[in-house]
Order: structure tokens, then sequence, then C-alpha cells
């Protein structure tokens, strides 16, 4: 069996897209790195070669750049400037460019990249801040994803969709174009990094893609867990996820209200160097609670007084059953319900297999483990083994609706597939000798 009697899938897969691209800087070198010198050389040499063009081949050569690329990005000509004025400070002194010059030489420092070529995946869900005009029953709600291109960069991207009063999920009709935020703030120092984004206000949301800034994000924006925060009434959104710099990785935490602009620091303490940490969706006894794996093993609960800064941890769940012996973790933040908070898991068994599961935590004491499944909730299906990491199935964060979970997952690190699981029968199924 691959599955729990009470799960339900759905017949709604989201699948990566390779005609989805955005414009990326290019130095030539690997960004967000700074140039050296052989970098610094050849982008002089570029320079040279447009300032050397007469002014009828100039203009040929922009207008063939438009006619391949204008329809494919949004206000295109503005972004070939901009990228001109941010190389400036790479380039030895040069003659005055004319504005043809300079947005054709703006054009070489850029190129074309498929942010989701490779694989879509590891879904969280949470709330649409904006219900008006949603169903009697239904609500709508924001979909975050990581997506994979050319050099396994992840990048963080957005759908947005209704839930059914019955639980049936529909996702909107994706946007053609896709563009990164406007770099509004970088703030570096000891203490870790502090990055302010936004997107235009009318973009659609499915148009919005967060690239790595720093250099320990620049191999990836990892793995997302979003939960709607409550706090006195304020609508705002968290997320932690993984940045990792191609070598090292460390724990981060978004922030925003609108899905519009948005706010990425690191996080700091004992706790932070490691991944897979998920936030609590209100704080306990007065002090905001996370989920996270200390030693790549077990589960851990930790506090924290400011929400930046995580140490210690107690352990409270370890392996326990044979599909989970090699380790466990979360599956994003843990969904309040009347009798406990519900945490997905998943565990690792034979052959590096990721299975789902569940534990039932004490409302008012998390550390205490109420309940947990003997069975995983999920397994990877006969039809949904195979893709760029066989045999796993995983999720970053599933939601409460009416007396039902809304379960989107993904599928061998590829796709997204979504299932529905009725609370009752999963509370119910839980070993409470655990």
């Amino acid at each position: 069996m691959s599955q729990s009697p009470f799960l339900k899938r759905q017949a709604l897969q989201l699948r990566p897209d390779p005609t989805r691209v955005i414009v990326r800087p290019f130095k030539p070198a690997t960004e967000p790195r700074d140039l050296n010198p052989t970098d610094k050389t050849r982008a002089n040499h570029i320079v040279e070669r447009v300032l050397a063009l007469d002014a009828e081949t100039a203009d040929r050569q922009l207008a063939d750049v438009l006619e391949n690329f204008l329809g494919r990005h949004r206000n295109l000509l503005q972004i070939f400037e901009a990228r001109a004025a941010e190389m400036e400070e790479a380039l030895a002194d040069h003659a005055v460019f004319t504005q043809v010059q300079r947005q054709l030489a703006g054009a070489y420092f850029l190129n074309e990249y498929s942010f989701e070529a490779s694989a879509l995946f590891n879904p969280s869900i949470v709330p649409h801040p904006d219900q008006s005009g949603t169903p009697e029953g239904s609500l709508r709600f924001i979909l975050s994803l990581r997506a994979v291109g050319e050099g396994h960069v992840s990048s963080l991207t957005f759908r947005s969709g209704l839930i059914g009063a019955d639980g049936t999920v529909t996702i909107d009709p994706t946007a053609r174009l896709a563009s990164s935020p406007d770099l509004v703030k970088l703030t570096s120092g000891a203490g870790g990094d502090e990055i302010d984004v936004t997107f235009a206000a009318g973009q659609d949301l499915s148009e919005r893609v967060i690239f790595p800034v720093t250099e320990a994000q620049s191999n990836g924006i990892e793995d997302a867990r979003f939960v709607h925060f409550s706090n006195a009434g304020e609508t705002i959104y968290y997320a932690t996820y993984t940045a990792y710099s191609g070598r090292a990785i460390r724990s981060e935490l978004i922030e925003t209200s609108d899905f519009v602009s948005f706010r990425l620091s690191t996080l700091k303490g004992s706790a932070a160097p490691n991944k897979g940490m998920a936030l609590f969706p209100r704080k306990i006894g007065g002090r905001y609670a996370m989920i996270a794996r200390q030693d790549n093993e077990n589960l851990y609960l930790i506090f924290s007084d400011d929400l930046r800064t995580w140490e210690g941890g107690q352990p409270i769940l370890k392996p326990r059953y044979s599909w989970e012996f090699v380790q466990i973790g979360n599956c994003g933040s843990p969904i309040e319900l009347d009798v406990g908070w519900l945490l997905l898991t998943h565990g690792v068994g034979p052959l590096r297999k990721y299975s789902i599961g569940a534990a039932l935590l004490d409302k008012n004491d998390p550390s205490k483990v109420l309940g947990r499944l003997r069975e995983p909730l999920l397994r990877p299906d006969p039809s949904e083994r195979e893709g760029y990491v066989p045999n796993v199935v995983y999720t970053c964060g599933a939601m409460r609706h009416h007396d039902k979970i809304i379960f989107p997952y993904a599928v061998s690190d590829s796709y997204c597939n979504f299932a529905t699981i009725e609370i009752a029968s999963l509370i119910a199924a839980m070993d409470r000798s655990a």
C-alpha cells in the first residue's frame, strides 16, 4: 500500500515548464560573486567591441535583440540600461555611451534563464491575504514552490488557487512572463545578511521569482516552509528556508505581509547552521517556537525570544519505525487542531526512500508527543517513484480547511501532486503509546 485509506489523491499536477524564463546578470561570471581580474578584462573587451560598432550596425544589432526577446520579458530596454549602469564599477574609463550603445552593452551582460527547467517541487501552502470574492465555504491560497534550473540553482516561485468547500483544489492559470524583484536594500555584516526586495504591484503572483542574492544563497534558496503567523490580528507570513552556497548551508527567514515585498534575513544561534526548521504559527508561552533537526537524525523543539536567534533545543521525536530508521524531519510548520499540534514528518528508510508520516503534539506543551502514525501517511506510489531523485515524496507545508488537511506534495524532486486528508481518521489512526 502506498498511502493511508484516509488520504485521497487529487487529479492535479504541477510540472516544471522550461518556457518560463527570466533575465539574470551575466558579468561574465557566476553570480552573485564579484568579478575577478580575468572577468573584468573580459567585460572591458565586450564594451570595447560594442563601442567600435558604427551607429548603423549598433542600431541593427539592438533591433535584432529586441526582435528575439522583447515579447518574452517586461521592460527589456529599461533592464538593459540598468544592467549597463551596474557594470560601470567593473569597467575601465571608456567613451560615453550613446543610448543605443548603453542598451546594447547591458544586453551583453545578461542571460536568459529557465528557472524551472529541471524541477518544480517541495511546496508549502498558506491562506491568501486577499479573500475578497471567495465563494462561501471556499478558501483562496498561495502555494510556494522550489524551482530548479540550469546548474541546479534553486529559486522561490509562487502559484495561487482555490480550495472548494469539498476540498477540491484548483490552480489559477500561470502567467506567461516572469521576473525577479527589485533589490531595495542589502545589509551584510558579521551577524549575517538582511535583504529587502519588492515586485511591481501589478504583476501576477505567478510572475514573481526570488533568486539568490548573497554569496551564502548563491546555489539556492531551498525548501521554504511558509506559515501564516498569528500576531495580534496582524497579517504576516514567515518562511524558514535553506540558503546553500554550494559548500555550506544555513537557515534564513523570509517575512512578508502581501507577497509583493519581502525581507530575507539570516537566522543566528547554534540551531541556525542546520536545515529543515519550521516555525509554529503562533507564540507558545509568550515565545516563538520551532521544530528543527539539529543532528540530521532526530526532531527537536526550540524556543526563541526574538525570532532571529535559535539556541539549543530539546529532542522530542526519534526514528522509531522501520521506514524512518535513517532519519526523520519535519514536513512544514505544525498545524493547530482542537486536539493538539499536527506535525507532518518525513522518514528515510532503505535505499533512501522518503515517506511522509504524522505526529500529534500537546497544544500547551509541544514537547509532549500524544500520538504518532506507525505506518506512513504517504509513500512513493509505483507511478510516482521515478524522477530527478527517485523514491521520494516530500512537502514543506500543508494547511487545514474545515475537516480536512490540504496536502500538496512533491514527487521525486520533480513535480507536485495534491491530496486531502480526513483529520478525524488521521488522529484516530495514531499510536497513542508513542
